[in-house]
């Protein structure tokens, strides 16, 4: 065989293989087209409603050849979806048939993967536990930035609580500089020694029942006085949400405790009276509650109120006489400069007391709840307020003395646009006896 007739077979054998195989690929590829449009031109039939989309289009004529009317359209879409399964079944056979053509290497990939498996086997095995090590490295690499941020933050917060002054706390809450000024010299003289260091006081909280002057919406007490005892709440210019005080004992209830000296009330919720150089304010409360409590005696007077419910109270002698009035319904909003809330459930206090000290500047609180006060030594005054509601509900009053001496006592000055007066009761009743705190 010479080298021209080699040459000649060569590519024969050439044209053929490439023909050969062009024609498969072909045929793979318009068979796949073809079985991918009818499958999903069934699933169209059972997703969509062609009926609607191509009725704009029928009856269809292409050049006198090919019609198609909307009523055998419509038939034809109907026998359809009557063998839904048929329908849905003959569409993931031509969709997978399609697909199998046209991803000619679909076959192949799984073919090595198989291959691999069987010759890796560790490998494969072991590739979830090196996964997963990858995995922990990149979380406590996060976890080490977050714990790194948070130490920081706690000290800076340290650093600001100790560079904070009352003076500066004072001045925020927006009383003047000689105001300000007055509040700490009468705070470092009274009972001759008062604890200001601020690492001390930023150990105290509200939230946590511990006593001290608090000016909201700082959580901390502005100062504290060695040996006194008082819970006491300082309102200027800043409207406070909500102050909530629950489960507390007061005043002589427990051993070891006593009245601060020249002081009769266990619990003072007031404004202040006028006085040389000083205009008088009261306490503005959107709605008060004062319930499940026990005082010796409760006094109301000198309050403004549109509906007053007085329900369910014990007393060894009452005396309830309000006025009509004409006070309006208020609510109390400061918008974003507003103390958010004040809020402490249980602890043990010589004293309660919520007043407004600065002059011409009424304290304001949006709900005021005062609930299980548990007292004794001295009495519960309510006075100076206007309140859109107060109510007063099943407390106990009484020194156990008859009910000649009135012991539950809602004055004249007390006036109300609408009042509520009901299963209040005289018994006997006494006070508590002191107890021993745990």
């Amino acid at each position: 065989m010479d080298s021209e007739e080699r040459k000649e077979r060569f590519f024969h054998r050439f044209l053929k293989r490439i023909f050969s195989r062009s024609l498969v690929t072909f045929a793979k590829r318009v068979g796949g087209t073809a079985a991918l449009v009818a499958g999903l031109g069934a699933l169209s039939v059972i997703t969509l409603e062609p009926v609607k989309l191509l009725s704009p289009l029928l009856p269809l004529q292409v050049n006198n050849i090919v019609f198609v009317e909307q009523t055998a359209f419509t038939n034809f879409i109907t026998l359809l979806n009557a063998n839904f399964t048929f329908l849905i079944s003959a569409a993931t056979i031509l969709l997978g048939f399609g697909l199998g053509l046209l991803r000619t290497e679909l076959f192949s990939g799984v073919k090595a993967f198989w291959r691999g498996l069987k010759a890796s086997p560790r490998a494969t095995l072991n590739s979830p536990v090196r996964a997963y090590k990858r995995v922990i490295i990149w979380r406590n690499w996060l976890l080490q930035k977050i714990d790194f941020l948070q130490s920081e933050s706690a000290k800076w917060k340290t650093i600001f609580n100790i560079a904070k002054s009352p003076y500066s706390l004072l001045r925020a809450m927006g009383l003047s500089p000689q105001m300000a000024a007055s509040f700490i010299i009468a705070g470092t003289t009274v009972g001759g020694g008062v604890v200001v260091n601020e690492t001390i006081l930023a150990e105290r909280s509200f939230s946590n029942g511990d006593s001290g002057v608090y000016l909201a919406p700082v959580d901390t007490p502005v100062t504290y006085t060695e040996g006194d005892n008082t819970l006491r709440i300082d309102l200027s210019s800043v409207p406070v949400r909500e102050i909530s005080i629950k489960n507390i004992s007061i005043g002589t209830v427990f051993t070891g405790s006593s009245l601060p000296s020249g002081q009769t009330n266990v619990v003072q919720i007031s404004g202040n009276p006028t006085a040389e150089g000083f205009t008088a304010t009261r306490l503005e409360v959107g709605t008060l509650i004062f319930e499940n409590s026990r005082c010796r005696k409760l006094t109301l007077s000198d309050m403004n109120i549109h509906t007053l419910k007085i329900i369910g109270n014990a007393s060894d002698g009452q005396s309830l006489s309000p006025s009509p009035g004409a006070a309006r319904m208020r609510s109390i909003g400061g918008g974003h400069h507003q103390a958010e809330a004040l809020i402490t459930s249980g602890g043990t206090y010589d004293r309660l007391w919520i007043q407004a000290p600065v002059s011409a500047q009424n304290g304001k609180i949006g709900k005021l709840t005062l609930s299980n006060l548990y007292t004794k030594g001295g009495d519960c005054v309510l006075s100076s307020i206007d309140a859109s509601e107060v109510l007063i509900l099943t407390n106990e009053f009484g020194l156990g003395n008859g009910f000649a001496t009135k012991e539950f006592v809602v004055e004249t000055s007390v006036k109300a646009a609408n009042m509520i007066i009901t299963d209040n009761v005289e018994v006997a009743i006494a006070e508590p006896v002191t107890s021993t705190p745990e």
